[in-house]
């Protein structure tokens, strides 16, 4: 998108507004690769009957069925592979773009557009992935694990707090092994610290996500205790905790050693929130492997928590895999592992009414004009839980600004609460001249 703008293109969410239309894909898992599937077939209505005169395919289905989306979707004109992303707007222009060999990394001065809201960015620090776990296809089409050079991305994390971002989000595919392909020992480490120490005009956070549970160490940890815009916050898929499984799926380790270090993490980062996520229904999960399961995560109390059902991948490893669960038995375990989660979530809430903590606002809520949603430092965008703002306070809020709030319900995932301040107290912005020049 960044790339196109750049080369003066208008975007429009409409695709009968469109002369082009983009579909970025995404083939993890089966439905993923049916919702693309599907909207590119709806697409190619659109350019049947309206204004569409031509329909290109992007992302990671490319990379997986390029031949069979050439065969039966003659509707496509034109297809980009995760790596090819910079071919984007010659083919929109209709030039002859050249194949890219080169792994694609964008970096701090490649072009972009936020489709988020202003207040909150994701910054991909790495491409690809090195571990070998057998459930997974990403390092098919991903490719091997690189990183982006770091002070691209400080000079971007930079920037965007200039810009009025308020928390930013570092993601990619293993974002613990940051550094690792540059020689750069504690790359995350070194790159939160410095991260934590911009001197912004207003105070903001910096998250990381995806966290590789053998990748976190001490010194990372204490790191995030150590710098207050650094979020209190860990999210790290651990997938299971039967050791049987977890050797299938080629992770390693077992539920006992995930409970020490989740131990570790709390000792060194008072209040931390925790996430994780789990693959229920891998092949040879016994129902004394599920059992498992669910014992060490009553255990283990994580704040937020995700089930995935196991998709059968015919590039994957696990394919091959024998003594597979069926699917009505896949559906039953992700239910009951989601119901003690509920309610382990639902204690943790309650124990929140009460207390005071800073919230990001987000804006009005979907669910009723009454209330505004707003985000714990504990709450990372669009995957966990919400705040529900039901009483101003002293102050109306506006969205992206921190404010402070008195926790008065709790529900399952969600809290509501107060606002007890009277906003915050912005500094005088420079005359608009001197910031075009500033930015210059």
């Amino acid at each position: 998108m960044g790339q196109l703008t750049a080369r003066g293109h208008e975007l429009t969410p409409r695709p009968d507004e469109a002369d082009v239309i983009v579909v970025n894909t995404c083939s993890f898992i089966d439905p993923a690769k049916q919702e693309s599937v599907d909207t590119i077939l709806e697409m190619a209505e659109f350019k049947k009957s309206g204004r569409a005169q031509k329909l290109i395919v992007a992302g990671c289905l490319v990379e997986r069925y390029r031949g069979d989306i050439r065969k039966d979707l003659p509707e496509v004109d034109a297809l980009i592979g995760t790596n090819e992303l910079e071919r984007i707007a010659a083919l929109v222009d209709g030039a002859n773009s050249g194949d890219l060999a080169q792994p694609y990394l964008y970096h701090d001065l490649t072009p972009r557009v936020l489709t988020t809201p202003r207040h909150f960015a994701y910054i991909k620090i790495a491409e690809g992935c090195d571990h070998p776990c057998t459930f997974c296809v990403i390092p098919q089409y991903r490719g091997a694990f690189r990183s982006r050079r770091f002070e691209s991305v400080v000079a971007e994390a930079t920037r965007l707090l200039g810009q009025g971002v308020r928390e930013l989000n570092l993601i990619g595919q293993d974002t613990t092994s940051y550094g690792e392909d540059l020689d750069l020992r504690g790359g995350l480490a070194k790159l939160l610290a410095r991260l934590g120490s911009i001197e912004a005009e207003r105070p903001y956070w910096v998250r990381f996500l995806y966290a590789y549970p053998n990748r976190v160490t001490q010194e990372l940890l204490d790191t995030v205790a150590a710098h207050k815009p650094l979020a209190k916050y860990l999210d790290m898929p651990l997938q299971h905790a039967s050791r049987d499984v977890l050797k299938r799926m080629k992770r390693g380790s077992r539920g006992e050693a995930f409970l020490k270090l989740l131990e570790r993490v709390r000792a060194t980062i008072p209040g931390v929130a925790v996430r994780t996520s789990f693959i229920v229904g891998f092949p040879g999960e016994t129902e004394s492997d599920f059992e498992e399961l669910c014992q060490f995560v009553e255990a283990a109390k994580f704040d937020r928590l995700g089930v995935f059902k196991y998709s059968d991948e015919d590039t994957s490893a696990s394919y091959a895999l024998d003594a597979k669960v069926d699917g009505r038995t896949i559906e039953n375990r992700r239910r009951r592992l989601m119901a003690i989660q509920r309610r382990v979530s639902a204690k943790r809430n309650r124990a929140l009414v009460g207390r005071e903590f800073d919230v990001l606002v987000e804006g009005p809520s979907n669910e009723t004009d009454l209330l505004w949603d707003a985000r714990l430092e504990g709450q990372a965008p669009e995957i966990d839980g919400q705040v529900y703002i039901n009483d101003f306070g002293p102050a109306a809020p506006q969205p992206g600004e921190f404010r402070r709030l008195r926790v008065t319900e709790a529900h399952d995932y969600d809290v509501a609460g107060e606002l007890i301040d009277a906003g915050e107290t912005l500094p005088p912005r420079p005359p608009r001249l001197f910031r075009i020049l500033a930015a210059r």
